[in-house]
């Protein structure tokens, strides 16, 4: 997404940034002196909410790369280089504020709840960029390798939506959603250096 070395630095500070604000958040929200304008989602989830993000996150990576190997779309994965690997961990703080704090309709009764899931996670998983490319010019990229990965980018959106609203996850924390989507990006990562796909300093 990001092809510059500087942007990437910035991206990954905008998401250290925001976390701090967030735990700071976090703090105020168990202290019980919550802050006007608080961001989204700033309280504490349980262990157990937390490990089965995680668990459902591996699971949805198992079969992606599955899948990846019995449609043969292995070779068509693209290069990503270690400092994108931290940007990806950022992309999971930034992109879970944006999406799962704020881009759903959660007050409005579960009609409302769930076609808003079902409608940013489509957002979600588009802006990605899998279906064009700018190497060159721009150009459209609707190939099997495109559809199949915007599909899983799909369901881990809208799988991170359920955690935040599973009703174990009592007070809609956003924490669940940050451990799993942040473990999944460093699974995506961990499997492409094993694939050779890794540009090491």
């Amino acid at each position: 997404m990001f092809d510059s070395a500087i942007l990437q630095v910035f991206y990954l500070g905008a998401a250290i940034f925001l976390l701090w604000l967030w735990v700071k958040d976090l703090r105020a929200n168990q202290a019980g002196i919550p802050q006007h304008g608080a961001l989204p989602g700033a309280w504490p989830a349980s262990f157990r909410i937390c490990l089965i993000g995680v668990i459902g996150a591996m699971v949805l990576l198992a079969f992606e790369v599955l899948g990846e190997y019995q449609l043969d779309l292995v070779d068509q994965q693209s290069e990503i280089t270690l400092l994108f690997g931290f940007v990806s961990l950022g992309a999971a703080v930034i992109e879970e504020v944006i999406f799962r704090g704020y881009l759903v309709v959660s007050k409005r009764g579960k009609a409302f709840l769930v076609g808003s899931i079902l409608f940013f996670s489509a957002c979600f998983a588009v802006i990605h960029g899998h279906f064009w490319d700018w190497e060159e010019e721009f150009t459209w990229t609707f190939d099997n390798k495109a559809w199949f990965t915007t599909i899983f980018l799909f369901l881990n959106s809208v799988w991170f939506y359920v955690l935040r609203f599973l009703p174990a996850n009592s007070r809609n924390s956003l924490l669940p959603c940050f451990i799993a989507h942040a473990v999944s990006n460093l699974g995506v990562f961990l499997v492409k250096a094993a694939q050779g796909y890794v540009i090491w300093p």
